[in-house]
């Protein structure tokens, strides 16, 4: 489904991606951790389109995307979904707004099949009958769910998640993992979901891959990551053990 090869990309004079090389599987549930500042959520930008690569391919089913004008990519973009780490609802838009929001842009449905598509996507994520409330009034978790409601609204054959379950207290990211494999299973899209919580990472992970220095050090089930013969990432993996100047 994605392949991604040589990829580097740097900020100014600081190189964060080094050479990267990844092929997720069609339907896998591919976890990429590592420390804060690896590169892993401009790993996530780069294969959405929001970022262009300085060298390498991101090769998406049959497209290499890297090269696509705005116009193409956001063909692209039409199956792929993404939870940011934020959640980034629009604020002044409802929740029913939102999680129409690519719908209205980018499909022909009439009013009436887009407010039952939103309806069917927030029953999906635990939460019917909210579509009047504004995120002002939703919890983080809440919020959470909205932004995958949304993200799933148009049917992508990808979901990309940032992080989805930073600032949300123990049962509630219990409750996001729970979530993700529940769609997982019954939508059977490819997934890539961007952690450093490990519970989450070895709660949904399909496969894994680990993130040092902006090069991929491992990557494999998670039986294989977590009897990983790497020091660093046995130490990353079972004790959250790490050096400040080897993330």
């Amino acid at each position: 489904m994605i392949k991604i090869k040589n990829l580097f990309k740097s900020f100014e004079d600081r190189l964060i991606l080094k050479g990267i090389n990844l092929i997720i599987e069609n339907s896998d549930t591919m976890v990429v951790m590592g420390a804060s500042g690896c590169g892993k959520s401009v790993l996530l930008k780069l294969i959405v389109g929001l970022l262009k690569p300085d060298e390498g391919e991101i090769w998406i089913e049959d497209k290499e995307i890297s090269k696509l004008s705005e116009k193409q990519m956001d063909q692209v973009r039409k199956n792929i979904g993404m939870v940011f780490q934020s959640g980034a609802l629009f604020d002044s838009l409802t929740v029913g707004e939102n999680v129409a929001f690519s719908l209205v842009r980018r499909t022909n449905m009439s009013k009436s099949e887009i407010a039952k598509t939103v309806a069917e996507k927030l029953e999906m994520v635990g939460l019917s009958g909210i579509e009047d409330m504004m995120p002002s009034e939703l919890s983080g978790g809440m919020r959470k769910r909205v932004s995958l409601a949304r993200a799933i609204s148009m049917n992508p054959q990808i979901v990309l998640y940032d992080e989805p379950t930073t600032g949300l207290d123990p049962l509630m990211s219990d409750e996001i993992n729970t979530l993700i494999s529940k769609l997982h299973n019954e939508l059977n899209v490819t997934s890539i979901v961007v952690t450093h919580d490990m519970k989450s990472a070895f709660t949904v992970g399909t496969k894994m891959a680990m993130l040092k220095n902006g090069e991929v050090v491992a990557s494999g089930t998670p039986d294989e990551i977590r009897s990983s013969k790497d020091q660093w990432v046995y130490d990353f993996v079972n004790t959250g053990f790490f050096h400040k100047d080897t993330q």
